[in-house]
């Protein structure tokens, strides 16, 4: 995986609050919990970039891939960033980091997650085609939203 990635194509963020709860025995957070960072900055993204309504069409995850690259102390400033790089038919990709800061060093990458998610129709639980109201905010294309 490449670390010196360029993070400029990625609008959207969030904060990440690191909870003393987080923390395992090794000082540093533990890895599944990481998980938890992805899942919230995901949230994060379809409310508030998509206007996403789950309680209509869902949306779940349907693979997560996960590379650990620095480990994060309760002390590290953190920020999830979230892109969508692909929509299919029922499905989208979504790619994330964790960024930030610690006590000596600025501008890092903890972790990258490559995410598929499925569109599911809430009364079946079956996939089904993304929205259209959905497609153009994914990828953030303004002047395609309806």
């Amino acid at each position: 995986m490449n670390h010196s990635v360029s993070l400029d194509s990625f609008d959207f963020s969030t904060p990440i609050q690191i909870r003393f709860s987080d923390i395992d025995g090794y000082l540093h957070v533990n890895n599944g919990i990481y998980f938890n960072y992805f899942e919230h900055s995901r949230a994060e993204f379809l409310y508030k970039r998509c206007q996403w309504d789950i309680m209509k069409i869902g949306a779940v995850v349907a693979r997560v891939e996960i590379d650990y690259f620095r480990p994060i102390h309760l002390e590290d400033q953190v920020r999830a960033l979230v892109k969508c790089t692909r929509v299919g038919n029922t499905s989208f990709v979504l790619e994330q980091y964790l960024v930030g800061n610690s006590e000596s060093e600025n501008d890092l990458i903890f972790a990258q997650c490559i995410c598929t998610m499925v569109s599911v129709d809430m009364k079946t639980m079956k996939p089904t085609p993304v929205p259209e109201l959905y497609k153009a905010k994914l990828l953030n294309h303004p002047e395609k939203q309806a």
